[in-house]
């Protein structure tokens, strides 16, 4: 079995993934996230990913009202690093093929092979309307439909000298993209439903997924998992997770209490109204929401023991390929994490492998029919 993949989620947007006027506050600036990059790359990470995002939220916060452009900000990124895996994120409707398919093979040159595409396709409609680029007659099959046909465009500029497509959404009349890269960049991919885990099945290397349970996230996962295999191909599935870590449980509680207590809860209730929920309906959650709310994943928060304990629970439970983890403190708690917990993450893998390769080389070899 594959060694399990861990990677951070980058503050790109001002705030990073905390709704908290009392959490820590990264600012949407190149220096915040070459310091995680670097800090990712040297603890062992496997991977860093930066999301799109063209507005923000307000409230006290203004909660990712300022955000980087991630393609620009990951090439830069590239060069920082040696090792991690480098997935920047594309909006379909926004980016035309030709130009998505050109940027990533540039990245994947800089990078030396370490580029990734994360393929979304728009749902906070006020993003895009305020520069043109929102067709509200396209509904969510026709989303998902667009972006199949778009990243088709993408993969085969990457492999073909020569590509005509024409489809309701774009057309390539003999479109050329040279050089062609080396090797394929890796296509991620997030979403739960179902249209979304059919498009993870059929084109992406990776899918992140989210479950209201761990119940629910195993299912999405193993659905994942047995589609892509129909179709011939493995798709691996990730999660994500806020890591919050202290000493001890109680010192880590209290961690969490103090960003809870600071709670933006007009942010909240316009992220919530950009999701599609009735603006009252929003402001009326957001209201009476509680602290844990400023967490915009599921969280962990507790000692190494605690925060490792989770992980290998989670991870094995959902059977789950890896994790993108996010920290509130970049500076601090990932260099805590790497010290304490991802060795003994890793150590899990190595005991695991171990003792799977025993049994594996006494199977009994079984003969095609």
């Amino acid at each position: 079995m594959a060694p399990k993949e861990y990677g951070i989620f980058l503050p790109i947007g001002n705030g990073g993934w905390m709704l908290s006027t009392t959490a820590p506050h990264p600012e949407a600036s190149y220096a915040w996230n070459r310091r995680a990059a670097i800090h990712a790359e040297d603890i062992g990470l496997d991977f860093i990913m930066s999301m799109a995002k063209w507005r923000g939220f307000g409230g006290e916060t203004d909660h990712w009202g300022r955000s980087l452009e991630s393609m620009t900000m990951m090439s830069a990124l590239a060069e920082a690093t040696d090792r991690v895996k480098i997935w920047a994120t594309m909006h379909a409707n926004v980016h035309n093929p030709a130009v998505a398919a050109k940027m990533y093979a540039t990245l994947q040159d800089i990078s030396g092979g370490r580029a990734g595409m994360n393929v979304v396709n728009g749902a906070y409609a006020a993003e895009f309307e305020q520069f043109g680029e929102w067709d509200p007659d396209l509904s969510h099959a026709d989303r998902y439909a667009m972006t199949e046909l778009w990243t088709e465009a993408v993969t085969r500029l990457w492999s073909e000298e020569s590509v005509t497509m024409h489809t309701p959404y774009f057309d390539l009349e003999d479109c050329q993209s040279r050089p062609l890269p080396a090797v394929r960049p890796t296509i991620i991919s997030a979403g739960r439903s179902d249209a979304a885990r059919e498009f993870q099945a059929r084109y992406a290397d990776g899918a992140f997924l989210s479950g209201d349970t761990l119940e629910e996230m195993t299912q999405l996962s193993a659905d994942v998992h047995a589609r892509a295999a129909k179709h011939g191909r493995v798709c691996k599935t990730y999660s994500m997770l806020t890591v919050v870590q202290a000493e001890t449980d109680e010192l880590a509680a209290e961690k969490v209490a103090q960003w809870g207590a600071g709670l933006d809860r007009e942010a909240l209730a316009l992220m919530q109204a950009s999701w599609g929920v009735p603006e009252a309906q929003a402001k009326a959650w957001a209201a009476g929401a509680i602290g844990e709310a400023a967490f915009q994943t599921p969280y962990v928060a507790g000692s190494a023991q605690t925060v490792t304990e989770h992980i290998e629970y989670i991870v094995g439970e959902a059977d789950l390929d890896g994790l993108m983890l996010i920290f509130p403190e970049y500076d601090q708690d990932m260099v805590l994490f790497g010290e304490t917990v991802l060795p003994a993450l890793r150590a899990h893998d190595e005991a695991r492998d171990a003792a799977i390769a025993p049994a594996a080389a006494n199977a009994p070899e079984t003969a095609n029919a």
